[in-house]
């Protein structure tokens, strides 16, 4: 989206909800509605007012991994963020320099040949750039093979200079984080599901909203570079395929719990519009060119301007409806980032009447 909107760093959401105050809780957070460009502003724990009984909301389950770990190149300190293993055993990695505040800043990637000495005398060694047309993230060997089990013992979670301090990785999980079966995450929190608790699931569940699981390991994405999502590892189980189209094939509207839910569905969707069970990698990028086949609408967070998942938003909900979205946000003076408030993405037209109800 391009824009001349700027977002203030005081709206940078710096500790989590149930940190800022007393009886405060993961879903003490703001929820923007939006229906095209009518929107209302309302609090989280009032969502299952928003959605009614037949809506079918897409959750990732992929855990937050403590994919941060101290290195060192020579002398010099670096902190390397692991990202995404590959086929090959390679994992794509991030290397970054310390800021001296406890978080780090951009640091130029490479060159090939590059060791980086790990906590217990494991090597990382650079290899090749990830993409052609970026040097930001490599493809790097690692003389440990259980690298998850390396992370585990001396890695933390990916942190930003906006946040205020470090958090236990289970700041960073949400209420549908689930092990996987070979150990593996995602770099950065799903973080459109942290605002949930089990209370609000239940009470959604008692209203007869349903829940679709899918996995989609997520990579890094770094603040100081808006570039295109990279290849990721997804799963589509074939619960949740026939969940979603029953869903689809009734009254109920598809919601995307977070960019990485619909980055999944729609990456197993047929020619014909059935979603199909899946797994593997996905490089599809969602654009209002591409268009969407299978969400209706989703919750999200609130993301910079120049960020590529605003083309997504675009794509679901239409240019105008977002910028509208989005200065109704910083006029309301809404958090951004990982620990900040949400935005509630519904659908219009004849095939969602009631809609307008909804925003209110």
């Amino acid at each position: 989206m391009t824009t001349t909107v700027r977002v203030p760093e005081e709206r940078s959401a710096r500790v989590p909800a149930e940190q800022r105050g007393p009886g405060r809780d993961r879903d003490s957070v703001r929820l923007l509605v939006s229906c095209g460009t009518e929107v209302s502003h309302h609090a989280f724990v009032e969502l299952p007012r928003r959605l009614r009984a037949g809506d079918l909301l897409i959750v990732n389950t992929s855990p937050t991994l403590a994919a941060a770990a101290d290195g060192w190149i020579g002398h010099a300190r670096v902190v390397v963020h692991f990202s995404t293993r590959g086929d090959d055993g390679r994992w794509a990695v991030e290397l970054r320099d310390p800021d001296g505040r406890g978080t780090t800043r951009a640091r130029a990637g490479g060159p090939a040949g590059t060791e980086v000495r790990l906590a217990g005398d494991v090597r990382l060694v650079l290899e090749e750039p990830l993409t052609p047309y970026g040097s930001r993230l490599w493809w790097g060997r690692v003389s440990e093979p259980d690298v998850l089990g390396l992370l585990r013992r001396h890695g933390r979670p990916i942190r930003y200079s906006y946040t205020q301090r470090d958090q236990p990785l289970s700041v960073y999980q949400t209420v549908f984080a689930l092990p996987s079966a070979d150990g593996g995450g995602s770099a950065e929190m799903p973080s459109a599901a942290r605002p949930f608790t089990a209370r609000l699931v239940a009470e959604l569940v008692s209203r007869g909203v349903q829940f679709a699981p899918i996995t989609l390991h997520t990579g890094v994405a770094s603040v100081e570079a808006h570039e295109p999502p990279y290849p990721e590892r997804y799963e589509v189980p074939e619960a949740s395929a026939r969940l979603i189209n029953a869903a689809r094939a009734g009254e109920g509207r598809i919601l995307a719990v977070g960019t990485t839910a619909v980055r999944a569905v729609e990456s197993a969707v047929d020619a014909g519009g059935v979603v199909r069970a899946r797994k593997g990698w996905t490089d599809l990028v969602v654009t209002p060119e591409r268009g969407v086949r299978v969400v209706d609408g989703l919750l999200t967070g609130l993301h910079e301007p120049e960020a590529s998942h605003l083309l997504m938003l675009e794509a679901i909900a239409g240019r105008a409806a977002i910028e509208r979205s989005y200065g109704e946000a910083l006029s309301g003076l809404y958090l951004w980032h990982e620990f900040g408030d949400v935005h509630l993405i519904l659908p219009e037209g004849p095939h969602t009447e009631g809609c307008s109800s909804n925003c209110r």
